[in-house]
């Protein structure tokens, strides 16, 4: 048995020598895996040395098994040390060809704003709010409307034209159900639900079968605007809206009102501005006049009023719409309403 523990010492013993000598000439931590493997793994050197232990007496397997462990701790060591030099090495060698110069300015990202159509919107809200005027709630405001609300409850005849369909887009959902053409309906809603005094504003989409081209569009935005109370006059309707006027653009400008004719107000008007082009001398975006329709108001036809049971004789109002393309086109110079909806960042950009 002697000679088996002899053999078996000297088989270990140059293990341990080649081994020491793979590690002294490994260049990378890859070569001391692959040395690893060789002689530490389950299938390596050592472990096949270790099986003939069984071979051996219990005194020899002492001193057998005692060696064997002692050149594996060795050469554990060994590797872990040198292993551990070279993974510094690499990873200051990577950091130096990955490194990243801080100070210098990152990657630009752009970021999107504020669709010029949802700012003029906020913006014309937040000024008639400063009035006295809430924003009505959603459910008031349906974009998917009924005629009783689009056109019945606002005093608009059976045989109007804007009841066509050549003006109003008529859906598959039900009978007698359109994409409203006007945001008149909220008032409607709103007076249902609501008692005198009364004063809000209802933004939103409104649809209407036009042709499209530089100043009309099948979809756009508007603004209804409804004050009811006792000894509301038109008085109070021009003092609101040429406040309104003043300050959206910014200065005093001049205003007319002229006669026109709504279904539900009575009387009626149409409300121009000094042209901005041409500060009213006559150009081609105000066709000469040097006057630009904004909106249509109105005192709240009484038949409205009492349709909504509210007693005309005791109450009155006004009413007004508010084009939102057609204030930014004024205010921004934007000559065709198209631009709006094209969705190019070249014009988009231009209002942060």
């Amino acid at each position: 048995m002697k000679e088996k523990e002899k053999i078996m010492k000297e088989q270990l013993e140059k293990i341990y020598s080649d081994a020491s000598a793979d590690i002294e000439k490994a260049v990378n931590t890859k070569d001391l895996e692959d040395i690893k493997n060789k002689y530490l793994s389950r299938k390596g050197e050592f472990n096949e040395i270790k099986k003939g232990l069984k071979d051996l007496s219990i005194e020899d397997k002492k001193v057998v098994g005692a060696l064997a462990n002692e050149i594996t701790q060795k050469l554990e060591s060994a590797i872990a040390d040198k292993f551990k030099l070279f993974y510094e090495k690499e990873l200051n060698e990577k950091l130096q060809k990955e490194r990243l110069d801080v100070t210098m300015p990152g990657q630009f990202i752009p970021k999107g704003h504020t669709h010029l159509l949802t700012s003029t919107t906020e913006e014309i809200c937040s000024i008639f709010r400063s009035l006295g005027f809430s924003v009505v709630e959603d459910e008031f405001a349906p974009e998917v409307e009924t005629e009783y609300y689009n056109f019945d409850m606002l005093n608009v005849p059976k045989d109007h034209p804007a009841r066509d369909v050549q003006d109003t887009f008529f859906t598959n959902v039900a009978p007698n159900v359109v994409l409203r053409s006007q945001t008149s309906g909220a008032q409607i809603h709103a007076m249902e639900a609501k008692k005198p005094p009364i004063r809000i504003i209802a933004p939103g989409r409104v649809y209407r079968n036009e042709n499209i081209n530089s100043r009309k569009n099948n979809f756009f935005h508007q603004i209804e605007g409804l004050y009811v109370d006792k000894g509301i006059t038109f008085g109070d309707l021009k003092g609101v809206l040429n406040e309104f006027i003043r300050i959206y653009f910014g200065e005093s400008r001049p205003t007319r009102f002229r006669n026109s004719f709504f279904p539900f107000t009575e009387p009626s008007a149409e409300v121009d501005v000094q042209c901005i082009m041409c500060q009213g001398k006559g150009c081609r975006t105000c066709s000469g006049t040097g006057w630009l329709e904004i909106l249509g108001a109105g005192m709240v036809d009484p038949n409205v009023l009492r349709g909504v049971d509210i007693d005309p004789d005791v109450y009155s109002g006004f009413a007004f719409g508010v084009g939102v393309e057609r204030l930014a086109m004024l205010k921004y110079a934007v000559d065709d309403i198209r631009l709006f909806f094209n969705n190019d960042v070249r014009f988009t950009a231009q209002f942060k």
